[in-house]
């Protein structure tokens, strides 16, 4: 891997805390029944990242969805009563940090990362898309950066949450390095003198393509001058230069 890669890993999905302090995502495939050995701990997430040489690394962790979130082959089976539903403690994000890394988790605490009302995704991971395609950007811009995300979603998921469920999600930023982009504004062609607006619609169309996309598990990875490419979108993750 090329270290001047800027890598991007999120999870949008639930995370829950055992009786003795150990921290898991539940992708999938998880069996509720036997977590401790088919979820994913927070200790193979921080050995692998460990692995990665790139000097940017930005790991959003979208997790403690509400109840009836359906994030796992048996979401509704119950969480057994040796875990809690949680955010990501404070313990694994201090683990998470390096140079040159940044972390956003969609909740702090014990808050819910609530859904939208059309069952559709998350309302944080619906503003994360928004903002890939520049909704916290000024006209004229080609890239979003760290910055960019970080100040639509800080602004826009305690709205929502508070106009669809009168309750508080409060996204979490640790972000202790220099600003980096993490992707191509609209394929690189930036946008228009018009701003956001103007291009909202096509936007909206991208994101529900996305949903679509994610739901028959269809992806794209590219080559080294690629990344990874959301089908359907102008995003373009992979060789972007400061």
């Amino acid at each position: 891997m090329n270290p001047e890669a800027t890598i991007l890993i999120y999870y949008s999905g639930h995370g829950c805390l055992d009786n003795s302090g150990n921290y898991y995502l539940i992708p999938h495939e998880t069996d509720r029944a036997d977590i401790h050995d088919t979820a994913l701990s927070a200790e193979t997430i921080n050995q692998a990242l460990r692995e990665i040489p790139a000097q940017r690394l930005l790991v959003i962790i979208d997790s403690c969805h509400a109840q009836g979130m359906a994030t796992s082959k048996d979401a509704k089976s119950p969480i057994p009563k040796s875990f809690t539903q949680t955010a990501l403690p404070k313990t694994v994000i201090d683990n998470l940090k390096g140079t040159g890394r940044v972390v956003f988790t969609s909740s702090t605490g014990t808050q819910s990362s609530w859904i939208r009302s059309d069952d559709t995704m998350s309302i944080y991971t619906y503003h994360f898309l928004e903002a890939l395609q520049g909704a916290g950007n000024q006209p004229g811009d080609k890239v979003v950066k760290v910055s960019h995300l970080m100040n639509y979603l800080s602004q826009t998921v305690p709205i929502t949450v508070q106009k669809e469920y009168q309750t508080e999600q409060t996204p979490f930023f640790d972000f202790a390095t220099e600003d980096f982009p993490v992707a191509l504004l609209r394929g690189g062609k930036g946008l228009p003198a018009a701003g956001y607006e103007s291009v909202k619609a096509e936007a909206e169309e991208n994101i529900r393509n996305i949903s679509n996309q994610v739901k028959d598990g269809v992806g794209i990875i590219g080559d080294g001058n690629i990344g990874f490419n959301i089908v359907g979108g102008n995003n373009t993750f992979g060789n972007i230069t400061k």
